[in-house]
């Protein structure tokens, strides 16, 4: 079955952290990609973190990279995003995302499992 559950979204202030998790279900917990993308409010849906299988590599769009760490718990099938120092610009809808990662790490063709997304609001 698949499954991919967000939470852990909220409202926080500019500079401060929030740390989303995904819960999967161990079929689509299997899928060689684990990642995150976000979309703002008229904005296309963007990639943001990704996770290789067992989590041995992980990739980061420069926008986030030195503030948000991607990590998974294998023995939970969670996979999760820690993210601080958040900016306004943060401000979106969080979803997870699992998939064979054929069409390269940030491509959304890659990712065949969605789950249905979590706010996330930054204000400065």
């Amino acid at each position: 079955q698949v499954q991919l559950v967000e939470s852990g979204g909220g409202s926080v202030q500019a500079g401060g952290s929030l740390r989303l998790s995904c819960a999967a279900s161990k079929y689509t917990y299997s899928s060689v990609y684990m990642g995150w993308f976000r979309q703002a409010p008229g904005k296309e849906r963007e990639w943001v973190a990704a996770s290789r299988t067992a989590g041995l590599l992980t990739y980061y769009a420069d926008s986030v990279k030195g503030r948000f760490t991607i990590s998974r718990d294998n023995a939970k099938n969670t996979l999760y995003l820690q993210m601080n120092s958040l900016k306004p610009e943060d401000t979106a809808i969080y979803y997870c995302a699992a998939g064979s990662g054929s069409y390269g790490v940030g491509n959304r063709r890659s990712y065949n499992y969605w789950g249905q997304g979590t706010q996330v609001t930054v204000s400065s």
